[in-house]
C-alpha cells in the first residue's frame, strides 16, 4: 500500500481510551460492529457485546464475546444492563433497518424519565433520535464514542486511495455528487448520491446505498442516461450530522456494486467515513480499476455536542 492508500492512525478529534476502560458496542447488521470489535481486541480492550435482537446477520462472529441480547423495544433495560457491566464507553455500529415499536416497549423507571424525548426523536428523524439516545446515555454517565475514535484505522484518510484516480471529467461528477448528496443529508433523507455527465442522476432513499447502486444499474440503458459512460457515487455525512453513529460507510460489497453499475469510481469524506474490510475493499477496487478517493471534509470532524 501506497503512501497516498493509508488511513489515519487515530481519530481526527485525537480521542484515547483510558487504560480500563471499558467499552460496549451496540452492534446493528453488517460488519462494521464486527471490525470495531476485533479493532477494540487490537487495540488491548476486551468489549462487550449488546446484539439488537433481529438486526445483526454476523452474530456466529461475536461467539467469543461477552454479550447480551435485546431487542429494540427493551431498551429500558440497557441503562441497568450498562450499569451492571460497568460500560464506561459505548460505541453504535451497524445498521438498524427499523425503529422500535413504541407500543411494544416495556416501561421501566429509567425508560418513563425519556418517553417524551424519545416520541420528539423518533419524529425529527434518524439522526434526531441518535442525538437523544447518545444525550440519554452521558447523562448516565456512558460516554458515546464512534467507531472512528475507538478503532481509527478504519476511517478514510484523504487523497487517492487506489492506483487509479479520478480525470478530469470524474472531478465535475464528485462536485455535482457531492453537492446533491449534501442537499439530500440536511433532510436526513440520505448520504449518498451519484453524478454522471455532470449532473446529480440518483439519489440515495430508503433503500440505502446497496438499493441506489442497483437502481443506477437499471438505469444505465433509459433515456438521457443511454451510452453515457463513467459516473461517481459520492457518500458523505449529513450537515450536523452526530458524527458517533451512522458515518457513511464503504467496503466490498459497495464496490462490486459500483462496478456492476458502470461507475468509474467512488469519493467519500476523509476524516468522516469508514472504510470496512480495508485491505479488500481497496484489492476489488484496483481489480475493477475503480478509484476510492478520500475527499477534505467540508466540516470539522469533530464530535456531535449531543
Amino acid at each position: 500500500m501506497t503512501a497516498a492508500m493509508t488511513r489515519p492512525e487515530r481519530a481526527a478529534s485525537g480521542f484515547q481510551l483510558a487504560p480500563g476502560s471499558k467499552v460496549g458496542i451496540i452492534a446493528g447488521g453488517g460488519s462494521l460492529p464486527v471490525e470495531v470489535a476485533d479493532g477494540l481486541v487490537k487495540h488491548g480492550f476486551a468489549p462487550f457485546i449488546i446484539i439488537a435482537a433481529g438486526e445483526v446477520d454476523r452474530e456466529a462472529d461475536f461467539a467469543a464475546y461477552d454479550q447480551e441480547k435485546l431487542s429494540l423495544e427493551d431498551i429500558g433495560l440497557l441503562f441497568p444492563l450498562l450499569k451492571r457491566r460497568g460500560i464506561t464507553h459505548l460505541v453504535l455500529a451497524g445498521e438498524i433497518k427499523r425503529r422500535p415499536r413504541l407500543s411494544r416497549i416495556k416501561p421501566t423507571f429509567a425508560l418513563l424519565a425519556i418517553i417524551p424525548s424519545v416520541v420528539r426523536a423518533l419524529r425529527r428523524g434518524d439522526d434526531g433520535l441518535l442525538k437523544m439516545l447518545t444525550q440519554t446515555l452521558e447523562t448516565r454517565g456512558v460516554k458515546v464514542v464512534g467507531a472512528h475514535e475507538v478503532v481509527p484505522e478504519l476511517t478514510a484518510g484523504e487523497g487517492t486511495l487506489t492506483a487509479a484516480g479520478p480525470n478530469q471529467s470524474d472531478w465535475r461528477d464528485i462536485e455535482a455528487a457531492r453537492k446533491a448528496a449534501k442537499a439530500i443529508g440536511a433532510l436526513d433523507i440520505g448520504q449518498a448520491a451519484i453524478a454522471i455527465g455532470g449532473r446529480a442522476v440518483a439519489l440515495e432513499g430508503i433503500e440505502g446505498t446497496a438499493g441506489l447502486l442497483d437502481r443506477m444499474r437499471d438505469l444505465r440503458g433509459h433515456g438521457r442516461l443511454a451510452g453515457k459512460a463513467r459516473g461517481v457515487l459520492v457518500k458523505c455525512a449529513k450537515p450536523g450530522q452526530e458524527l458517533r453513529a451512522d458515518l457513511p460507510t464503504i467496503g466490498p460489497q459497495t464496490v462490486e456494486a459500483a462496478h456492476a453499475a458502470g461507475l468509474a469510481g467512488i469519493a467519500v469524506e476523509a476524516g468522516r467515513s469508514l472504510i470496512l474490510e480495508g485491505p479488500t475493499t481497496l484489492a476489488r477496487a484496483n481489480a475493477f480499476g475503480l478509484f476510492i478517493i478520500g475527499l477534505p471534509a467540508t466540516e470539522l470532524a469533530k464530535r456531535g455536542a449531543g
